[in-house]
Parts: structure tokens; sequence; C-alpha cells
């Protein structure tokens, strides 16, 4: 049984959409964070060396990191669907997007996060050089949602599915103020509307409060 074990608030929730989006079936195995930490519980964490989500079984495979597990998903079962091959025009803008959610948008959220709790000065050189690095990723996000429908262009890809954590379940974390960014806010309308995605938060996090704007 293919079976995604998603803990609640994390980057597993990407994998419970992609499962949406394909239509195929899964066991979800959901698991709560400690209400005090906000850390994995120990059954999760025994799960893989690392403690961290996703992480997914399937006939007796344990695979985690969410762009791996993305990737085996849609060898797998997609038979081709959300992934552009090679020669279509997006293919490039396609690929750049996919990994910038954990390449840029995802690691400069997580340092200022760390930043956030140590709360140095806020003249303070590291933090002034993360808050611009920030605020560059989330210029570029907000610049390609103003010329293209979705990430990778006109079709709804699997680099949409992987940015749509960073953007909004993420800021539960570390916030951001997406008032400087309204065709972020448009781009997270429309994809949120998707049922896919409406199924899968619902079943991953029901009663979480989306954040969209």
């Amino acid at each position: 049984m293919f079976t995604v074990h998603h803990l609640g608030k994390s980057q597993s929730e990407r994998i419970v959409w992609l499962c949406e989006e394909l239509e195929i079936p899964y066991e979800l195995k959901r698991y709560t964070r400690d209400s005090k930490t906000m850390l994995a519980p120990a059954d999760y964490k025994a799960l893989h060396p690392i403690g961290a989500a996703p992480v997914i079984t399937d006939e007796g495979l344990l695979l985690a990191e969410s762009g791996a597990v993305l990737d085996y998903i849609i060898a797998k079962y997609g038979n081709g669907r959300l992934t552009l091959k090679q020669d279509h025009p997006d293919f490039v803008s396609y690929l750049y997007w996919l990994h910038f959610a954990n390449g840029t948008l995802q690691p400069v959220m997580g340092r200022n996060m760390i930043l956030n709790r140590l709360n140095p000065p806020d003249d303070n050189p590291v933090r002034v050089a993360q808050k611009a690095r920030l605020d560059l990723a989330f210029d570029l996000v907000e610049a390609r949602t103003r010329e293209a429908e979705y990430l990778a262009g006109k079709e709804f890809t699997a680099a949409d599915i992987m940015m749509g954590f960073s953007l909004t379940t993420m800021r539960y974390f570390m916030p951001y103020d997406l008032a400087r960014c309204p065709n972020i806010v448009g781009y997270l309308a429309r994809i949120s509307q998707r049922p896919a995605y409406r199924r899968a938060m619902e079943k991953g996090d029901p009663g979480m409060a989306l954040l969209l704007t």
C-alpha cells in the first residue's frame, strides 16, 4: 500500500496535494505536532533518520525529501501529468520554479525564521542581509506571477505544488506580509480554488486556516 505520512503544517502537504491532483489511491496517515514545541511527535521522527516531513512508504520503499518524493510519484504514477517535457517551450521555466521552492525560497525563509527567534537588533548585518534576500525572493515570485498564470507558464504543474507550501503554510513559521505582493495573492487565489488543493488541505490539515493573503 502506498502511504503518505503527513505531519501537520509541513512540507508533506505538497505530497497530499500531488496525490489528489493525480487522483491516485493512497493511504493518508496524519501526525500532529507537539502543541508546545511545534515539533514532530516521536512516532513520526522514528520513520526516517532525519525525522523530517514528508515521508512516504510504498511496497517496502521508504522515501523522504519532498522534491524526491514528488519526482518519484510523478515517475511511477503520473503518466506524464503535471510535468513538462524537454521540447515544451516552458520546460526551462518549469525546472527553475520546481527547484526554486526548496533551493531558494524555503532556505531563506528558514534562515529568517531562526533569526527572528534569536532576535538580534534590527540593524544586525546578518539580519539585514537575510531580510533583503527574502524580499528579493518574493520579488522574483511576484514578477513571475504578474507575467504568467502559473509558474511554468500557462499550465498548472508540479512547480506550483512545490511552491504552494512556501507561499502559504510556511508563513505560520516565518510570517511574511503579502500586501506588497498583489500578484502572488492573485496567484494563490487561482491555485487554491483547485478542487484537489481543497481536498488535500481538508484531509491533511482539517480546520487549519489557509494563509492565502
